[in-house]
């Protein structure tokens, strides 16, 4: 009966950590930008394609 009484005090421990970490990440604002980052990955950066063109331009010279 210990046993399981000690189990559920740790798992109610690890799972108040996870909460508490949860809240700083939210009050830090690790989540404020959602939609950006998701979008971000379908188009390309200009000054980069234009950087990534010219260098294989002057690699083949």
């Amino acid at each position: 009966m210990s046993a399981i009484i000690l189990l559920l005090l740790v798992s109610i421990g690890i799972a108040a950590g996870f909460l508490l970490a949860f809240f700083w990440s939210v009050r830090d604002g690790q989540f404020d930008d959602d939609f950006s980052p998701a979008r971000r990955i379908l188009f390309e950066d200009d000054n980069k394609v234009k950087n990534d063109a010219s260098a294989t331009l002057s690699n083949r010279k």
